[in-house]
């Protein structure tokens, strides 16, 4: 199959059904699904009002007239397209290959993360893949990412890896994690102390919060006018 990030547009009718769903799990834990739906909802949120479509344990069909070809990132992201509800994702229909892709990794799918999937992704034209295993299970550190190289991928620099100044080399700090700038997303993507994954805006340097989150600062800023009022109605009375 040729690799390709442009997919030619058809518009002539299909009479095959392709499946919205291939009958596995969602998630192989709560905790995988919880982080999968995580970062969707982040990436929503960053690229909201834009041309740009983010979705997650979706089926893309990649070969129009074989609907066994297929493929379910727990997370992708794709440019040029219009952001709307989709039941599946064909290639060959919209026109544009996903850029981005995260799967939320462990040890029973480490094979398919790292070989089987790695190779279609890089087939379907996949610019940046992003690995997470949140127990640590088998990537250590808990980050990997990868770009595209010619036909396949190669391991992405480190942001605060090995630097050099002239004759000076500055390495990272004993036990740092790895950071990864994305040049698509434009967001660079680190572990915090819990090991837990962060984004991270390159061009304002803020954190890319939760719903839970949002939700927490407008409590606390609620609670904060609430009692800056009654502190100037106590002066008035």
């Amino acid at each position: 199959m040729a690799i390709l990030q442009r997919w030619p547009l058809t518009a002539t009718r299909d009479t095959i059904v392709y499946p919205e769903s291939d009958g596995k799990p969602m998630a192989e834990s709560d905790l995988h699904r919880e982080i999968m739906v995580w970062i969707i909802q982040l990436l929503q949120r960053f690229f909201a009002g834009q041309q740009v479509y983010v979705s997650g344990n979706l089926l893309i069909y990649y070969e129009k007239g074989n609907p066994r070809k297929s493929v379910a990132p727990d997370c992708f992201v794709v440019w040029d397209v219009e952001p709307r509800l989709r039941l599946t994702y064909k290639l060959w229909e919209e026109g544009q290959a996903p850029l981005v892709v995260f799967e939320v990794t462990s040890r029973s799918t480490r094979r398919e993360d790292m070989k089987d999937k790695m190779r279609l992704y890089a087939q379907l034209g996949v610019e940046e893949y992003y690995l997470y295993d949140p127990t640590g299970d088998y990537l250590k550190p808990s980050l990997a990412a990868f770009q595209r190289a010619g036909d396949g991928f190669v391991p992405m620099q480190p942001d605060n890896g090995e630097m050099r100044l002239g004759d000076l080399t500055f390495l990272p700090a004993e036990g740092e994690s790895p950071e990864y700038v994305s040049p698509r997303l434009g967001l660079r993507l680190a572990l915090d102390e819990q090991n837990r994954l962060q984004f991270y805006s390159v061009a304002s340097g803020q954190r890319l919060l939760s719903d839970f989150e949002i939700s927490q600062q407008f409590e606390a800023e609620n609670a904060r006018l609430r009692a800056e009022l009654a502190r100037l109605l106590g002066e008035l009375a």
